[in-house]
């Protein structure tokens, strides 16, 4: 049986709230102090964890981190153009986030280990486990090593009087930011299921959708959104904004199977209204203001971005050495870009920037700055080995 001092990652979840039994139950600890990190969560959510960790626990910390989590992690995922098998990351970005706080509360606390509620199937386990170890911490977590499931869980709360908001018939798990929401769980682990619509929260179904497009204008500066419709506004303002406006529109849900880090598929819903909008934008102002070399290059970098942050590996030399790159591109990654929301999509309607790479003298078919004969010679070599291939295929 251990002893000491423990610390919780804390939600107030269904894992994480029986955690706090088991770690005095089945593994002896003296002490049990959670940490509840607010990422954008919903306030009544950061209430309810607030609440019960001082109840359940014999000491609790509410950090507030919201701030940190965009300036920290949206904003460089959004100037990488961050996402993972075509949908934009928000649990994976807060994971590490989310443990580094941890860490700082359990060297305050001189915490023997640290503990946390995660499965062994998933992937926030390796997220949180790879921050922990970095930080020199042992490991308690009591889900997989119990190897329990979410039926027992369920009864375990219930007869340890444990309040908690999920059921039988409902056993979603939801993990929700202010970049991203997700559903998983129950019947939805059937991928031929359809959902139920009032498993979404953010967005409105594209069907009822209003039947006007609405324009929106963003503007950039550095590759981070800076104002909304000519409105300068603070990142989380911004992105809480979109979100309201994308998810009336029906923009940003995302119904998927995932391949997680240890190689299991599974289904995965998403909202993200406010990041679709983003990303998309982000991106075609980048094809305005960057050359063709960049964006054949920056591609190949966002993805590898894309894969070590969906894993956590945030410490990974190659993500600094990613991010510096990525950096350097942003320099010029400056402008507005118009947007138009509509059932469901999300539709580029112009863009403009000081630093573009564009000219609509020398582009014009009625220009004559450029003299068009100065392509003959360019025309002649053009493709040369290919033809010169071709003519000795016919010998």
């Amino acid at each position: 049986m251990e002893k000491g001092k423990v610390v919780l990652a804390f939600s107030g979840g269904l894992d994480t709230s029986i955690c706090i039994p088991l770690l005095r139950e089945h593994y002896g600890f003296d002490e049990i102090v959670t940490v509840a990190v607010d990422v954008g969560q919903p306030e009544e959510e950061i209430a309810r964890a607030t609440e019960k960790g001082r109840m359940l626990a014999d000491n609790h910390y509410t950090i507030d981190a919201k701030e940190k989590f965009v300036a920290d992690c949206l904003f460089p995922s959004i100037r990488a153009n961050g996402s993972y098998e075509g949908y934009p990351m928000g649990t994976a970005l807060a994971r590490p986030l989310i443990a580094e706080e941890i860490v700082k509360v359990a060297k305050q606390e001189s915490a023997s280990k640290i503990a946390h509620g995660c499965t062994g199937k998933g992937n926030d386990q390796l997220r949180f486990d790879f921050i922990f170890r970095a930080a020199g911490y042992d490991i308690v977590a009591p889900m997989r090593e119990m190897n329990l499931t979410r039926e027992w869980e369920i009864c375990y709360a219930q007869d340890h009087d444990i309040p908690v908001t999920v059921a039988k018939d409902k056993p979603y798990s939801i993990d929700e930011n202010c970049w991203s929401r997700s559903i998983e769980g129950g019947k939805l682990e059937d991928p031929a299921f359809h959902p139920p619509d009032d498993i979404y929260a953010w967005t409105v179904s594209p069907k009822d959708a209003p039947d006007a497009m609405e324009e929106i204008r963003i503007e950039f500066e550095q590759g981070v959104p800076v104002a909304l419709n000519g409105k300068k506004m603070s990142g989380l303002a911004l992105i809480r904004e979109l979100n309201r406006i994308a998810g009336r529109n029906g923009v940003g849900r995302n119904d998927m199977v995932e391949d997680r880090i240890l190689g299991l598929k599974a289904r995965e819903i998403y909202e993200h209204p406010a990041a679709t909008v983003l990303l998309a934008a982000h991106s075609d102002l980048e094809r305005l203001v960057l050359t063709r070399s960049e964006l054949a290059f920056k591609r190949i970098v966002d993805d590898k971005w894309s894969e070590l942050a969906y894993m956590g590996l945030v410490h990974e030399p190659l993500f600094y050495a990613l991010n510096a790159f990525i950096d350097k591109t942003q320099e010029r990654a400056n402008g507005t870009v118009d947007v138009g929301l509509y059932k469901g999509s999300v539709k580029v309607l112009g863009r403009s920037s000081d630093s573009a790479l564009y000219s609509d003298d020398l582009v014009s078919f009625d220009s004559t700055t450029l003299d068009q004969n100065h392509a003959v010679g360019f025309s002649n070599y053009f493709g040369l080995q290919a033809r010169l291939l071709k003519n000795l295929k016919k010998c």
